[in-house]
């Protein structure tokens, strides 16, 4: 099976919907809970798993790490681990996973997953579900947009 011909486009910038759409505070993926030099933070809607977020690289289009200048590097990898940092503080995990893919959007992103104590699979890599589950709960999810928000010092509005 080849890869989508738009998949080569957007691993060159061209149509990348996560250069194209902004620095939004949200999208119909998530809410923005940092906003850094380097990156944005935006905790996942979708009930997969509490505190699942994921950081974006916000400057010029790279699709993979070792497209940044080494100082670009440093400044992403830091925000990439103050949210972690943020998510260990106050959702209180077992481990922190850390996925690099752009397999769908050739953009670079890292997925910061939570595992806690009651855990699918815990020696495996994070089991996500065939299937888009529904989103978490409103008020609970809200909750934890001002918590890890105000953990991380960002004081964006909650919508």
């Amino acid at each position: 099976m080849d890869w989508p011909p738009d998949f080569y486009l957007m691993r060159e910038g061209r149509g990348c919907p996560m250069c194209g759409g902004g620095r939004p505070d949200e999208t119909p993926f998530g809410v923005r809970i940092f906003a850094g030099k380097r990156s944005d933070a935006y905790l996942q809607r979708s009930a997969i798993q509490r505190g699942y977020s994921l950081v974006i690289w916000r400057g010029h289009h790279v699709a993979e790490p070792t497209q940044l200048t080494p100082d670009e590097a440093a400044g992403y990898w830091l925000e990439v681990l103050r949210v972690a940092r943020a998510i260990e503080q106050e959702l209180k995990p077992v481990k922190m996973n850390f996925n690099i893919l752009g397999n769908s959007v050739p953009h670079l992103h890292t997925h910061v997953i939570p595992r806690y104590a009651i855990d699918p699979k815990p020696t495996h890599p994070f089991p996500f579900p065939p299937d888009d589950p529904p989103p978490f709960e409103k008020a609970g999810f809200r909750t934890d947009v001002a918590l890890l928000r105000q953990a991380l010092g960002w004081s964006g509005s909650v919508s």
